[in-house]
């Protein structure tokens, strides 16, 4: 409120000026063509217009130094879980190192509350460039770097889906690299990690599209709890299925959006660093049927 009042004063005093002299030294019909006398320096209006403005200057940034202090004198509860978040190009990776749990581009935090803080500390790693990790109604951007690791904690008081963006320039989709936070109540929040946190879901009749998956370059990069695929490159997929969405958030997770991701995920995501993978329908058809498994 005190740099809105600040800019707001600067905005009035430079508008009226402005409408003064639109209105005093407008061109009038009984004017002549000759030239005004010209005005060359001075000494007070020059020292006014360089000194004002750097006590503006000077007090806005005493006014954001005051607020960052504040910010980061707070120390979050312990009481609520840690986050490792891995930014790759272009998809998010979480981790929760006390839960045994992996997931991808779908963030799940418990909410919190003033009287029983249950604040989610997050440390941001970089798998390759630059990102940045914007979720506006959470936090602040906050840079995960490669080779330096960053921290920062959310404190969500109101449950729901809560939208971000990665917000720094990564790559030819940076601007598909999108971030949802699902706050959970305390209570949905220890079942999804109860579910995650389970192997996959094994399944005579779709094995045909599992060893598909095992013998094919899937497992180079994708992981899936309980089998061989260990892959770190691309997003753990046990539980696949339990996502309302791919791709990093572009589309939602239909059997058809997964179907043409498989096939062709350039179609979707123009620059996507995953191939397509070249299967016959009848391959295609038979992996579709093993991924739908996992739930």
């Amino acid at each position: 409120m005190f740099v809105f009042a600040v800019v707001t004063g600067i905005f009035l005093v430079v508008f009226t000026l402005l409408v003064y002299s639109i209105v005093k030294f407008r061109k009038r019909s009984n004017d002549d063509a000759r030239e005004p006398a010209q005005v060359y320096g001075s000494n007070q209006v020059e020292l006014a217009w360089t000194v004002i403005p750097c006590l503006i200057v000077l007090a806005l940034f005493m006014a954001t130094a005051r607020v960052i202090a504040t910010v980061q004198a707070v120390s979050p509860a312990k009481n609520g879980p840690e986050v490792v978040v891995i930014g790759h190009q272009f998809w998010w990776e979480y981790r929760y190192p006390g839960l045994n749990v992996v997931a991808a581009n779908e963030l799940h935090v418990p909410v919190s509350d003033a009287a029983h803080p249950t604040t989610t500390r997050i440390k941001l790693l970089s798998a390759d460039t630059d990102h940045s990790f914007w979720v506006p109604r959470l936090a602040g951007k906050t840079d995960l770097i490669p080779n330096h690791p960053n921290e920062m904690w959310i404190d969500p008081q109101d449950p729901g889906l809560y939208l971000g963006q990665c917000a720094q320039y990564c790559g030819t989709q940076h601007a598909k690299m999108l971030l949802r936070v699902y706050v959970d109540s305390r209570e949905d929040f220890d079942h999804w990690v109860h579910q995650q946190a389970q192997p996959a879901q094994t399944n005579a009749a779709v094995a045909q599209g599992r060893h598909i998956f095992e013998t094919t370059a899937c497992i180079n990069c994708h992981a899936v709890a309980g089998t061989v695929a260990n892959g770190r490159f691309g997003p753990d997929l046990t539980h696949l299925m339990s996502r309302e969405t791919i791709g990093a958030g572009i589309v939602a997770n239909t059997p058809d959006n997964l179907r043409q991701w498989v096939r062709d995920p350039s179609t979707m995501k123009p620059g996507v660093l995953m191939p397509a993978m070249n299967l016959t329908e009848p391959e295609l058809d038979a992996l579709m049927a093993y991924l739908e498994t996992l739930r």
